[in-house]
């Protein structure tokens, strides 16, 4: 755990809150017409330290545990869904792929600046005609002591905002598909490096999505993240523990629903008294609250096995099962949120809070960090290996 008492952690939590239902919701309402965050949304994410909490102390940060970065991002989620999917990523890809597979070089540069976003990252691998493995087409020819990119990435977050980009790049195309791809740090100045627009998207607005091209992109080869052949290991790693705060991320926006729907059926009023007294609205919210509570379960249990034994066996498994029971969840909760509103969830600046921009924005969590279909497939190749035998999963 972290050096912040309890009483601290929890005032900080309380803090997160308060400033993603306030300043975050306000500052939203721009944001859905530009899809550009203001100067303002950054500063104060600096300000009430989301940049510093996660990171290493050895690097500036607290040092919370995954367990506290994941409560803290559970608070940030019930705000804007753009924001979210900024600040997601601050709390953990952003810096942690450098600090699990860059040199040391590179980490005793670059980490300590992760703490005030004086570097932030993106991370390029989907590509538009190629998935994000053994398919990906951006290839990184060696040089000398160079690597040659050339290729082009879609659906990339962040490139609005970015100073690094995390590339995956086929480097020996002849090899077995799990040793085509390597990693590399490049740094969006670089030559060659053009940002590709993208329209706006239903939800989740201001995130800064867009496509990358590589042209004749010259990289040294201390850039290089792991080893060469090693792009897929830290690609899939690295979506594995994201997924996880994904998850979290639908809980996060389904718990402020569930809160908003109460406050609603006590209000709403249909042939004479509030319908929260019907029977069909308490089980309405006995559902939510039971899948509620099931995925912050779910997550925490990840969260203790990820504490104890970061690379463990169930890792990848219990960070799919995380998020595609947290798709089925958020699917729940906003549909039934909008049939106990009835028609005023469908407007926007709705009294009891924001629930048409949150059904939107929770549609991206379908597609972030892989489909349900893959997870599916993640989950069930873990099962299938240990014939059903679940016990590990204690």
């Amino acid at each position: 755990m972290s050096k912040l008492t309890k009483e601290e952690f929890e005032a900080y939590l309380k803090q997160i809150r308060e400033l993603a239902e306030g300043p975050f919701d306000e500052m939203q309402r721009e944001i859905e017409v530009t899809n550009k965050f203001p100067q303002e949304f950054y500063q104060l994410a600096r300000d009430n330290n989301l940049y510093r909490c996660s990171l290493p102390e050895k690097y500036g940060g607290w040092g919370l545990s995954e367990l506290e970065i994941l409560k803290v991002q559970e608070e940030f989620s019930r705000g804007p869904g753009g924001m979210r999917m900024h600040l997601h990523y601050a709390v953990d890809m952003n810096w942690r792929i450098l600090d699990d597979y860059g040199s040391d070089e590179l980490k005793e540069k670059y980490m300590p600046l992760f703490q005030d976003k004086s570097v932030y990252t993106c991370f390029a691998l989907t590509e538009k005609t190629g998935g994000t493995g053994a398919d990906l087409h951006t290839t990184a020819v060696k040089d000398g002591d160079d690597y040659i990119l050339n290729g082009e990435k879609y659906l990339i977050s962040h490139t609005d905002c970015c100073d690094f980009a995390y590339v995956f790049a086929v480097t020996d195309p002849d090899a077995s598909g799990d040793k085509r791809l390597s990693a590399f740090f490049v740094d969006v100045t670089t030559p060659g490096y053009e940002v590709v627009p993208m329209p706006h998207m239903m939800g989740c607005r201001g995130a800064g999505h867009t496509g990358l091209k590589f042209t004749d992109m010259r990289i040294n080869k201390k850039y290089l993240l792991g080893e060469e052949g090693q792009g897929l290991e830290i690609a899939l790693y690295s979506l594995a523990i994201s997924r996880v705060h994904v998850a979290v991320s639908n809980l996060g926006m389904s718990q402020r629903m569930l809160e908003m729907s109460i406050r609603r059926a006590e209000d709403r009023v249909t042939f004479g008294k509030p319908i929260i007294e019907r029977q069909m609205i308490k089980a309405k919210i006995a559902n939510m609250a039971t899948s509620i509570h099931a995925l912050r379960a779910m997550v925490y249990d990840f969260a203790k096995d990820y504490m104890d034994n970061p690379k463990g066996p169930e890792i990848e498994e219990k960070a799919a099962m995380c998020k595609l029971f947290s798709i089925d969840t958020v699917r729940m909760v906003s549909d039934e949120a909008l049939e106990i509103f009835g028609g005023v969830g469908y407007f926007e600046d709705c009294e009891y809070g924001p629930l048409e921009r949150l059904y939107r924005d929770c549609r991206a969590m379908w597609l972030e960090e892989g489909a349900p279909s893959v997870q599916r497939s993640t989950i069930a190749r873990e099962v299938v290996k240990n014939r059903g035998n679940l016990t590990y999963l204690d």
